[in-house]
């Protein structure tokens, strides 16, 4: 199926296209973005509020289901201890007492299930840098889960939430060169995406895996005389048919499946790029984080080169590592008046990552420098 808008590969045909001015086209390039205003008109408080999406990740100790499978740490008991112990059920009610006005949700596969009905669960093998380890994963297939997403679904749509995205890290190898397991991270994600559709998620990220780790192959010498990287072709070729089927998956249950710069191929944002275009499908988007990339350069020109493809869902996010005594590349306005330059009228969902606050602090913070963007 062909997406319906044509893809920006040409950056001049694009930005007349998008109808961005000279002064535009600055505030996604340089320094200069720092005064630059909205290309759309100023939005009222309500409205800049309703822009915003709350994450799991900042609050990922409060979760009972997080860490199930060893004792809470001192930091975990800490933080329940101020802002209280939570699932998913509970996490609309939360939302209202800690980030009043923000209704928009993007839910973290980690924490999906009750931790106290062991028939939700199932034992998975998972990899972290080559080296294999066995978790166990809420299974979306159980009988016992579905009721459990059924019971969630019921909950947000009562305190008039949205289920906006869902941030999935369950659906392995989808770039990998072992077709079998290939297949079964396309299985998963299916059975997610069916999940997804229950709750009414508008698009849900599945990472871009192999076989090996987070870090990919670089050109090598070649018999030609020349740099060639052959090893990366056979991965972003796999990646592309993994979510060619994803995303006609997708419109079937009206589900979209979008690509996060989330280590691995995808942290590259050509690559982001590359399968954009091959995969050329209104179900298949990008959902870009401000900061998961490689170098601090990546932070606005990478994320300025995947925005002709991020429709409905971006992760604002602060992190410390991008701090150098020189200066604090995480701009954390820059990147969101990058995506003002753009009109991007999407949701931006918060996600303190690590800095000199604990998550619900920092994510209080984090909401002030987007909402001051807007």
């Amino acid at each position: 199926m062909k997406a319906s808008t044509p893809t920006a590969t040409d950056r001049r045909a694009f930005i007349r296209t998008a109808g961005l001015g000279v002064a535009a086209v600055g505030a996604l390039v340089s320094d200069a973005a720092a005064g630059q205003a909205s290309v759309a008109r100023q939005l009222s408080e309500r409205e800049k509020l309703a822009r915003l999406a709350l994450t799991c990740w900042p609050q990922r100790h409060l979760f009972t289901t997080f860490g199930f499978n060893r004792a809470p740490n001192e930091t975990t008991l800490s933080l329940r201890k101020k802002y209280g112990e939570i699932t998913l059920h509970d996490l609309p009610k939360w939302t209202k007492d800690f980030f009043p006005g923000v209704y928009h949700l993007d839910l973290w596969s980690d924490v999906f299930g009750d931790p106290a009905d062991t028939a939700q669960y199932t034992d998975t093998t998972v990899e972290r840098n080559g080296q294999p380890f066995t978790m166990r994963r809420w299974d979306p297939a159980a009988p016992a889960s579905r009721k459990w997403v059924e019971k969630l679904a019921a909950i947000i749509a009562n305190e008039k939430f949205v289920c906006q995205h869902i941030s999935n890290n369950a659906p392995q190898f989808l770039a990998d060169p072992d077709d079998a397991k290939r297949k079964e991270g396309i299985r998963v994600a299916k059975l997610w995406m069916d999940a997804a559709a229950v709750l009414g998620a508008k698009t849900m990220r599945a990472n871009t895996g192999t076989t090996g780790g987070r870090i990919m192959p670089e050109a090598v010498d070649h018999a030609t005389g020349y740099p060639k990287n052959e090893k990366i072709v056979v991965y972003l070729k796999q990646c592309i048919e993994s979510f060619k089927e994803l995303a006609d998956y997708g419109a079937s249950v009206g589900v979209k499946i979008t690509i996060e710069n989330h280590w691995g191929l995808c942290a590259n944002p050509m690559n982001i790029r590359i399968i954009m275009d091959e995969v050329n499908h209104p179900y298949c988007e990008c959902t870009p984080d401000y900061c998961n990339w490689e170098h601090e350069y990546h932070l606005f020109y990478g994320l300025e080169a995947v925005m002709p493809y991020t429709h409905t869902h971006v992760h604002a996010k602060y992190w410390d590592r991008w701090k150098t005594p020189e200066r604090d590349w995480n701009d954390v306005q820059r990147s969101t008046r990058i995506l003002n330059a753009h009109r991007f009228t999407g949701t931006i969902a918060l996600e303190w990552e690590n800095g000199p606050m604990d998550g619900i602090e920092g994510t209080r913070w984090l909401m002030k420098e987007v909402l001051a963007a807007l």
